[in-house]
């Protein structure tokens, strides 16, 4: 029987600012468990005055951890067992909660769409209201929180060594992907023994692009119902919902993501329906809409979304 699982932050099962093939699991699970995963977000920079407000838990970390290579903070990793090098791991976004009552947001010196027009470093701190699932901006109009997981995946290819956690790749990681919400089941192509998915980066919300480096950063308790999958070899992350799929491309070019998220789409078509490889162009051209998913990550995202009740 399928057994629930509860992971939470801690020294011992966090790793900041990295993704590594060699860390050690945190966790052990089969295919078709759940596991829910509680997030933190943000070193003592990054949280409010009134410590009483941040989760002893955090506390815990930023005290006794150091960023490494990138500044996100990820819980994880989880063994799932019989997973090998090209299955691909089936994520089911069961639930995603706000965890804290606070988030914040961050302009850092040379980062974001326009370093030359901020060229200095500034966190504000952003109350978040979790039960009307809002935060009250500082000009006070309240945002619709909208939580999702900005960082999450499985291991990269263990040829790859320690990367940071900044630039998403083939593996998933810094995706900052808005439409992988509660419901969404995205698929990870698996490089290593065991998978090792991680998650981290929570945001309460979060717009199309993410320009100033940062949407709302925040801790999330999300739970994944996970599932193996031997009949499927994917060589890049793709998404679904009920309703559509999504693929995704990422590159320093912003063109070139959307030339290889058109591709994937294209290609995931044509494996699902009847539909050429024409018919699929058309398709996306005539009902496919190519969304700017963030480019402050490096690795630049566009993701194409598709209905599926078209084909």
């Amino acid at each position: 029987m399928p057994t629930h699982h509860t992971l939470n932050p801690s020294p011992s099962t966090v790793h900041w600012g990295y993704w590594d093939a060699a860390l050690e699991p945190v966790l052990r699970i089969q295919s078709g468990d759940t596991v829910t995963v509680n997030s933190i977000s943000g070193g003592l920079s990054r949280m409010p005055d009134d410590k009483n407000f941040v989760r002893p838990e955090h506390m815990d970390v930023a005290k006794n951890l150091k960023p490494e290579l990138g500044q996100h903070m990820l819980t994880g990793p989880i063994w799932v067992d019989g997973a090998e090098p090209g299955d691909t791991l089936e994520v089911r976004i069961k639930d995603i909660k706000l965890a804290d009552s606070w988030g914040h947001n961050f302009i850092r010196a040379l980062g974001g769409a326009l370093p030359e027009d901020f060229p200095y470093t500034k966190c504000i701190i952003i109350p978040i209201d979790q039960d009307a699932a809002t935060a009250e901006l500082p000009w006070g109009k309240h945002l619709k929180c909208n939580p999702f997981f900005g960082n999450f995946g499985v291991a990269p290819p263990s040829a790859y060594g320690r990367i940071s956690s900044k630039e998403p790749r083939e593996h998933g990681g810094n995706l900052d992907n808005k439409e992988l919400t509660a419901g969404s089941t995205v698929y990870f192509p698996i490089w290593n023994e065991g998978a090792l998915f991680s998650a981290g980066d929570g945001h309460g919300a979060q717009g199309d692009g993410e320009v100033c480096l940062t949407a709302l950063e925040t801790g999330l308790t999300g739970t994944f119902e996970f599932v193996l999958r031997k009949d499927l070899n994917l060589k890049f992350p793709r998404a679904e919902t009920d309703t559509h799929l999504i693929s995704m491309g990422l590159n320093p070019d912003l063109d070139d993501a959307a030339t290889q998220a058109l591709r994937e789409m294209i290609s995931w078509v044509t494996e699902t329906s009847d539909l050429t490889a024409e018919d699929a162009y058309r398709l996306c051209s005539l009902a496919g809409d190519l969304r700017v998913t963030q480019i402050v990550d490096g690795n630049k995202g566009i993701h194409c979304v598709l209905e599926k009740a078209l084909f």
